[in-house]
């Protein structure tokens, strides 16, 4: 197995735990986690294909993996202040009981 592979295999375990995660949890705080969990398995495939593609001096994937982070930093920030808005509303955080997006 080629070390790309291996980076590969990690990813994917990586994600289908997100995702696992996002889809089966009912606290929205764990849902967060579960969507971070996928967006760094995606962070890993830009490394792993960016160090073992044809040109590793170019800083390709290092400058998505940079963007893709500040994106996941804005989106958990959104996302925590819209869960933290909701507890107070709801007293809970359980995506079942919140029910207010649904018109």
């Amino acid at each position: 197995m080629s070390p790309l592979s291996g980076y590969l295999l990690l990813s994917a375990l990586l994600f289908s735990l997100g995702l696992s995660g996002a889809l089966t949890r009912r606290n929205a705080i764990l849902v967060l986690i579960g969507i971070e969990l996928m967006l760094n398995a995606a962070n890993l495939n830009f490394i792993a294909f960016w160090r073992y593609g044809p040109h590793p001096e170019m800083l390709t994937g290092v400058m998505f993996v940079i963007f893709s982070i500040g994106i996941a930093a804005a989106e958990a920030a959104v996302g925590l202040s819209i869960i933290v808005a909701a507890y107070r509303h709801f007293r809970t955080t359980d995506l079942d009981k919140i029910n207010f997006l649904k018109g």
